[in-house]
């Protein structure tokens, strides 16, 4: 939550005031030590006390330099104008600042019981500090360029990040609802496959697939969703798969315990399993069996859906439809490189999806 404006204000003003408070100190150890160092001593305190009033001075110059900084930076209007601006600034803070710390070296000259006159006190500053004060003026108003170019750069990068954060949302909202009405035109056509051989099944089916649709429209807009919600959208799925193949159709979960907390994309396992059904299952008059199995393993969550098919053919077409390439395409956009994704077959027959992503724990 930010701060009120006032304490925003106060806060900045001690901010400078401590800034100048080190420039003090640390140029009044180079006055005490030279000081020393060519034989004429002066005490800490002297020193302290002189370099203090300088730069106490110049606290008080600088809010009127950072106004000039921000109403004449050097990209607005012409470089010309721009220029001829900060060099009447810095004459006219300049010498605003020889006649501030003038009258501050009367008043601590009459502190000290060493009392003179304002031209005796004035006189010596304009010639002495006149050129270095300009030189104070350019840094003060550099210092101010430097900190509003990386305010504005930090800004500019936190909106990049949000405009790409707002993108990969984009994104993965179309490739979830490209895959959606994918799943479900797959699902009315098995359910269209039953109408005319098994009305009862294919009732039982459209019955499911209410189920299945309302738990659908509760994940509305979550790319992510626990691996507890993903099987539990996966097992409606299988129910009504389980009516369509019968006894063809045997279904394994492995899941090991503590993973289902785990965070990952949003029917990310449905269009898995979809793939084993279509090539691993439907092809064949024999039964054939899924697997589905989710462990963690070295911070990371590894989920394989295996079936009892033929697998890929040696120089064969691969398995990759619309929900096999929208899967790849999504864990690219949330994970980057930090993602695997595999199809391979096994050594004692069929094939195996494999995923492996990084284990985090789900909100």
């Amino acid at each position: 939550m930010p701060l009120p404006r006032p304490y925003r204000s106060l806060l900045r003003a001690f901010g400078i005031l401590a800034f100048w408070t080190l420039v003090g100190l640390a140029f009044a150890s180079q006055f005490y030590l030279s000081s020393t160092l060519l034989g004429r001593s002066v005490s800490w305190r002297d020193a302290i006390t002189y370099s203090l009033a300088d730069w106490y001075v110049w606290a008080v110059i600088s809010w009127p330099i950072l106004w000039i900084a921000r109403r004449w930076p050097p990209e607005r209007g012409p470089m010309a104008k721009t220029a001829a601006i900060h060099l009447a600034g810095a004459l006219l803070c300049s010498s605003l600042y020889v006649l501030l710390r003038a009258v501050v070296g009367q008043i601590h000259g009459a502190l000290i019981d060493e009392p003179a006159t304002f031209g005796e006190v004035f006189r010596p500053l304009l010639v002495k500090t006149f050129p270095f004060n300009l030189l104070v003026y350019g840094v003060i108003i550099s210092v101010s360029h430097a900190v509003d170019y990386y305010q504005k750069y930090h800004e500019r990068t936190v909106q990049a990040l949000e405009l790409e954060k707002h993108l990969t949302e984009a994104r993965l909202q179309s490739l979830l609802r490209q895959l959606k009405p994918h799943f479900l035109f797959n699902t009315l056509n098995g359910i269209a496959s039953l109408m005319h051989t098994d009305v009862k099944a294919a009732d039982k089916m459209l019955v499911r697939l209410s189920e299945l649709l309302r738990l659908t429209m509760t994940q509305t807009g979550r790319p992510l969703v626990s691996l507890h919600d993903e099987l539990a959208f996966l097992e409606r799925y299988l129910a009504i798969e389980s009516l369509r193949f019968r006894d063809r159709l045997s279904v394994q979960f492995d899941i090991q315990p503590g993973t289902d907390t785990a965070e990952i994309p949003n029917l990310l396992l449905q269009p898995l399993v979809e793939n084993a059904i279509r090539h691993g299952i439907e092809p064949h008059v024999r039964p054939g069996k899924i697997d589905v199995r989710a462990e963690r393993r070295e911070g990371r969550l590894v989920l394989e859906v295996r079936d009892t098919g033929k697998g890929i053919p040696p120089g064969g077409p691969g398995r990759e439809g619309i929900g096999i390439s929208n899967t790849k395409a999504r864990l690219q956009e949330i994970y980057g490189p930090d993602q695997r994704f595999v199809l391979a077959n096994l050594p004692e027959g069929g094939l195996c999806a494999r995923v492996e992503i990084p284990f985090r724990s789900a909100p």
